[in-house]
């Protein structure tokens, strides 16, 4: 048997039709508050539209008490209350359209039927003149805040109220339908336009937002990456170091024991293990990055080629000071690793954005730490465009974070700008020291 359109035994056209009901309840059968869209406008400005509702208003509620006494012949009473709906509800469109919706297209009927029935043949009629303003005004301000499907449902009840109104109230007077479809549409239909521009934009805005996180996200991995590819060495240093030492302790004793020749195979064979997973572990991070390919086996820096770096800067045409405070003793090469990006970031800074300017790096060495302060003056004048990502410091602040330091950056009051990195590096012994020469 051939059931062609029809589900579940019922046939799709009564289903959709069944449902036409409920769909106009769940849209149209609520008073929920939905107020006018902010303007990102002075608050003056943005308060333009609700000034122009309420002279709106005011001058519906006079034309349609006028219009209705004279025109359509009702009682003073109930033309002023039949006009106040109609004022009242263009005022509550900007906050709760559904609800100000239906005020408006009740006092429309409402005047329909009251209306006397030797009315003069060029009374409008279901619609006043001054009434069909206001629910046209109605219907644009519903449109700009519901969805289209709910405007256009709106807009239906609207016609087929009028020609309700036509049908079982019409008196031979003038008709004005066709005026008053075509500028509820047009109202509706520009309301809709608005909404759409505005949800466009919204929906613009948040995707820019949400591209800048994952821009930001994306650069603090490749810096932390990037990190931790310069740290690969000084930890694969310390294990290679872990290895040979494992390796000659036997030979240091005399007669060693089995279980200590074999706890120091042990000791090896772990360290050769790790140096071997850091390995396939760098090539993962550095397969992403072409340029860690020709600085692979480039040893790290440390402050001892700090003089190098300002030698370097200097040619390039930024005159630098440098000053030193307290014993300068060995740090871990951890730190000194990141003390010494960390100047180098803070000069490129200084050669990018303050041209001209006069720059001075301190070195505060102490007991359980460094303070590192990179300063310039104010530049000589505007800085060019820069070709540079302008991570820098992004970078400084990982590399501090790292170490439990801390860093701070900011403009000084002569405009200039200084970076301060307190980094906990503790001096080493020469025990400590020794350890990193096999």
């Amino acid at each position: 048997m051939i059931t062609g359109g029809v589900k579940g035994g019922e046939p799709r056209w009564r289903t959709a039709l069944l449902a036409v009901p409920r769909t106009l309840r769940d849209d149209l059968w609520t008073a929920a508050a939905d107020p006018l869209p902010r303007l990102s406008r002075p608050r003056l400005l943005a308060r333009l539209p609700h000034a122009v509702v309420g002279v709106l208003a005011y001058a519906t509620a006079i034309l349609t008490t006028d219009f209705l006494t004279h025109v359509y012949r009702l009682v003073p009473g109930l033309a002023l209350l039949l006009a106040l709906c109609q004022s009242a509800a263009l005022l509550a469109a900007m906050f709760r359209p559904i609800p100000a919706w239906w005020v408006s297209t009740a006092a429309m009927v409402g005047a329909a039927v009251a209306a006397r029935s030797d009315l003069p043949w060029d009374a409008g009629f279901p619609w006043t003149e001054p009434g069909l303003l206001a629910q046209a005004a109605t219907a644009f301000l519903l449109a700009l805040r519901v969805r289209p499907r709910i405007a256009a449902e709106a807009l239906g009840i609207d016609v087929l109220a009028g020609l309700g109104c036509l049908m079982f109230l019409g008196r031979g007077q003038h008709e004005n339908l066709t005026q008053a479809v075509s500028l509820l549409i047009t109202a509706t239909v520009l309301g809709a336009a608005l909404r759409g521009r505005r949800v466009a934009r919204t929906q613009l805005v948040a995707q820019e937002e949400l591209t800048a996180e994952e821009r930001a996200r994306r650069t603090l991995l490749e810096e932390r990456n990037r990190i931790a590819r310069e740290l690969h060495d000084v930890v694969a240093h310390h294990m290679s170091v872990i290895s040979i030492q494992a390796q000659v302790a036997p030979h240091l004793v005399e007669d060693p024991t089995d279980e200590l020749k074999e706890n120091l195979a042990g000791i090896r064979a772990n360290a050769v293990d790790a140096l071997t997973e850091l390995r396939r572990v760098l090539g993962v991070l550095r397969s992403e990055d072409p340029s860690a390919e020709g600085v692979r086996h480039a040893p790290q820096p440390t402050l001892g080629r700090l003089d190098e770096l300002i030698a370097n800067v200097t040619a390039a045409g930024l005159a630098v000071t440098t000053e030193t405070t307290g014993e300068p003793h060995a740090l871990s090469p951890g730190a000194e690793l990141s003390a010494f990006r960390i100047v180098q970031e803070a000069l490129s800074n200084a050669m990018r954005h303050a041209p001209g300017a006069m720059v001075r790096v301190q070195l505060g060495y102490g007991p359980d730490g460094l303070t590192l302060r990179v300063t310039n003056t104010a530049p000589d004048g505007p800085a060019p465009p820069s070709p540079g990502s302008g991570h820098g410091l992004l970078g400084m602040r990982e590399r501090t974070a790292m170490l439990g330091g801390e860093l701070a950056a900011g403009r000084t009051p002569d405009g200039g700008y200084e970076v301060t990195a307190l980094l906990p590096a503790p001096a080493r012994t020469p025990a400590d020291a020794g350890e990193d020469t096999p």
